[in-house]
């Protein structure tokens, strides 16, 4: 076998020996949850319609308060989820070089601090249980300086115990060098969380996207990352839809058992955005109907076959 496959073969083993040995640790369905922000400027009905169409229950809404008159309405966006049988899993905090906590201009942290408020405000509100936190700029994979992990470390620290105070958990989301100057793999959150050393920010946010060029095998180090792992955003490999690229995707999935992760809180959120080197203008773009509706259909059903066909083994 080659080295991943041995890597696979271990894992498979451990979940065989999970079933057998601990079969009621399987009957909870891991939670399918649906990160909308890359639906660009659509309705969030439109996006709710299309949701429930797919029987998805669970949204992570985009960060969308940029500003004090930016963003959701927490009434009507509980009000438009709940005519879909939809609730709110948590916030995809969006940082660009303009929100960034680890810029060296104070501006750019400021605004990043008063961002993270309202959305911590806003996430509350909606029922939301995590944000997604990167600690430094997408679309900026150039450093400012040394000295950018700290500045973010200690910026982070200054609004962690909003995050206690509205019992929201702080998420840290590793990305891949293309897109970000740091914390690239579960072991750099790991260690960035180590630093802020606060309650309030002690989980992480995995991409598998990111995960493809950053770590060693994606499945081993979503298991490294342990009881941390609170949210998993998913692509295919060429980060398409489910289904439509190479993805070892049941490897995966029984790492996520072995974690215990069909629990409530913890959640599966495609957020497939297309291969190119910064996302974040799809949040601005006009919404292509039909590819939307492939992008969604396509990835739960195809997550809902895997995941039968591994419990199945």
């Amino acid at each position: 076998m080659q080295n991943y496959e041995q890597k696979n073969q271990k894992i498979k083993s451990a979940f065989l020996e999970l079933k057998k040995n601990h079969p009621a640790r399987l009957q909870n369905e891991l939670n399918f949850s649906w990160s909308n922000w890359g639906f660009g400027m659509e309705s969030l009905t439109e996006t709710a319609k299309r949701l429930q169409s797919a029987d998805i229950r669970f949204i992570e809404l985009h960060g969308n308060h940029y500003g004090t008159s930016l963003g959701y309405n927490a009434k009507e966006t509980l009000d438009i989820l709940g005519a879909h049988n939809i609730q709110v899993a948590g916030v995809c905090g969006m940082f660009s070089p303009d929100n960034d906590l680890s810029s060296n201009r104070a501006v750019h942290q400021q605004a990043a601090l008063d961002y993270l408020k309202r959305e911590i405000e806003f996430t509350a509100a909606v029922g939301g249980s995590y944000i997604l936190v990167v600690p430094g700029a997408v679309g900026r994979n150039k450093p400012y300086d040394s000295m950018e992990f700290d500045r973010s470390v200690d910026n982070l620290r200054l609004v962690a115990d909003l995050f206690i105070e509205h019992n929201i958990k702080a998420a840290i989301e590793p990305v891949r060098a293309a897109e970000v100057s740091f914390i690239h793999s579960i072991a750099d959150a790991q260690q960035y969380i180590q630093a802020v050393n606060h309650k309030g920010v002690q989980h992480i946010n995995a991409d598998v996207y990111h995960m493809q060029v950053e770590e060693v095998h994606i499945a081993e180090a979503l298991l490294a990352a342990g009881e941390q792992l609170l949210n998993l955003h998913m692509a295919d490999s060429n980060r398409g839809a489910l289904g439509d690229g190479s993805l070892d995707l049941d490897t995966i999935i029984m790492a996520l058992y072995l974690l215990g992760f069909n629990q409530p809180g913890k959640y599966i959120t495609p957020e497939p955005l297309g291969p190119g080197g910064d996302p974040y203008p799809a949040m601005y773009g006009k919404p292509e109907r039909q590819f939307l509706n492939h992008l969604v259909m396509q990835s739960a059903t195809y997550f809902r076959e895997r995941t039968k066909a591994v419990l199945a083994l």
